[in-house]
């Protein structure tokens, strides 16, 4: 599917650092939980993500993401991001 430039203009992504990292054992699959912090701005946010073997909370903990932050929140087994 494509989308119009002006739908895509609407599109608010960021550049956050990953500051906490935990456990999602409620996840369908191995997943972690993320806060993310996207500057004063935005403030933190909370995602997940299923990089559970390639990456470790060591490793993934301190890293930076660009992420959309403008989306409607999603429920995610018992997680809202």
């Amino acid at each position: 599917m494509t989308i119009a430039w002006e739908d895509f203009e609407k599109v608010d992504i960021r550049l956050g650092k990953i500051v906490e990292v935990e456990n999602f054992p409620e996840a369908r699959n191995p997943s972690f939980k993320l806060k993310i912090d996207f500057g004063p701005e935005i403030g933190i946010k909370t995602s997940s993500v299923q990089a559970v073997g390639p990456h470790t909370k060591e490793k993934l903990r301190g890293m930076y993401v660009v992420c959309v932050v403008n989306l409607h929140p999603k429920q995610v087994g018992k997680l809202t991001t």
